[in-house]
């Protein structure tokens, strides 16, 4: 039922200033509000719409020096191919070369003088992993999550856009933040203080039944959008790890979600949701990716494979509620695990593109090689869990082969790790190194 008046509902001002609105999001992430002026002026075409939001930043953007890692073994996740004693040769944000010493001596010649150089002998290079699905609220998150070697993510929504300023950083720092596809906020009934994230949000805050109405959720959508937003987020069901929250109750239905989609214009939408009647309505109102999943039908996971929907079982998240010390969560976690698992294994026969992502939320971050393997574990085979982190995750992106693989011209992201990933779905538990935009973030090289 409608509370509220529709005939004069607003839409989102197109001349908000940006400055004033992201400043706060800056704050919370631990930037300076200068230094997110900066990040406007280079960002993105969803960050800069708005020439007016503030002076341009004196500044330059920091730059990073040439890398080559040498001796380890480079792995293609696309094709399962290795090069042993290969090169990775890294200039100005990009993959300069990869292959063999061979195939690689003329650009390791040009950038020798001037690079540094790390020996990989003995261990495996891969592409920077991708994590699909975070909640980053500040810098502190970011790190931990490039130190999992999740080079780069996808939000799972923040509180008051800090995940769209968080998305600016790498543009001026590198290897400070994730390459983030920002999801902005939550489309959930009950906002809470996250209305206060942007004035336009002003009239959400007096709908007394919350965010439902199929329009009230365009709109919400159409902010995110506006603010700088590249997917969705959204819900069919409660979360499961709330015991006072029952997850297979029905939060919002085909109608709705599809009002999201509609909106949303393109933006891929990724919707939490649990029972086999939340999932379903999801998947027929087109949303591009289903989060955790645990009770879908196989009806369902047939028609997600049909319509090439996503799966991010997010196994770390649900498997995990096993240990708690709450009695609810316990049960739910050794009710959902076998549930889950047998879903990642069906979805894989039915063809449909499974995807890593850990739900982690600020710091309490699982690193991103502890869900490829318990996707191995569930049932795909070491490359394919290697895959869901690396080129699947970047094609739900829309990254093409700039993410998730090391070719040249790709996006300098690379991990190193101890064991072959092409033959233990536990060695991307195994990092020694982690490259962010061409800045080394870790190593014992």
């Amino acid at each position: 039922m409608c509370n509220h008046d529709h005939t004069s509902a607003p839409t989102p001002k197109s001349e908000l200033p940006r400055r004033g609105v992201l400043a706060g999001a800056a704050a919370l992430a631990g930037i300076s509000v200068a230094g997110l002026a900066a990040q406007m002026v280079s960002a993105p075409p969803a960050l800069a719409d708005n020439p007016n939001s503030g002076p341009n930043y004196p500044g330059k953007a920091l730059t990073t020096q040439a890398l080559i890692i040498e001796g380890g073994t480079v792995v293609d996740p696309k094709t399962g191919d290795a090069v042993a004693d290969g090169v990775v040769v890294l200039d100005g944000g990009k993959v300069a070369a990869v292959g063999s010493r061979d195939e690689t001596r003329k650009a390791v010649a040009a950038v020798v003088q001037r690079a540094r150089v790390l020996n990989a002998t003995g261990r495996w290079v891969l592409p920077g992993l991708v994590d699909a699905h975070v909640h980053a609220n500040a810098l502190a998150d970011a790190r931990l999550l490039l130190q999992s070697g999740a080079t780069s993510v996808r939000s799972g929504s923040s509180s008051f856009y800090q995940d769209i300023a968080l998305a600016a950083v790498p543009s001026w720092s590198q290897g400070i933040s994730p390459r983030m596809t920002a999801a902005g906020l939550f489309i959930s009934p009950d906002q809470g203080d996250s209305l206060l994230a942007d004035p336009d949000l002003a009239p959400l805050a007096m709908l007394k039944n919350g965010v439902t109405e199929t329009q009230d959720l365009a709109y919400l959508t159409r902010v995110n959008i506006k603010r700088g937003a590249e997917v969705i987020k959204t819900r069919a069901n409660p979360r499961a790890g709330l015991p006072e929250q029952d997850p297979r109750e029905l939060v919002y239905d085909v109608e709705q979600i599809g009002a999201i989609v509609k909106a949303a214009k393109g933006a891929g939408v990724l919707c939490h949701a649990y029972s086999a009647e939340g999932i379903d309505g999801a998947v027929r109102a087109g949303v591009r990716s289903i989060e955790h999943g645990v009770f879908v039908s196989e009806a369902t996971i047939h028609d997600m494979a049909r319509r090439g929907t996503y799966f991010t079982p997010t196994m770390d998240a649900i498997t995990s509620m096993a240990t708690s010390a709450n009695p609810i969560l316990a049960a739910r976690g050794k009710e959902y695990t076998p549930i889950l698992q047998a879903a990642v294994r069906a979805a894989k026969d039915a063809g449909v593109t499974i995807i890593a992502g850990t739900d982690s939320f600020g710091t309490d971050v699982t690193p991103i090689g502890t869900e490829v393997r318990l996707l191995s574990e569930a049932g795909l085979t070491p490359l394919e869990a290697l895959q869901a982190a690396t080129t699947n995750a970047a094609r739900l992106l829309g990254r093409g082969d700039a993410v998730g693989r090391l070719v040249r011209g790709s996006l300098a992201d690379v991990v190193i790790v101890d064991a072959d990933p092409l033959t233990d779905g536990s060695a991307l538990e195994k990092v020694s190194t982690v490259v962010a935009q061409g800045a080394v973030v870790r190593t014992n090289l």
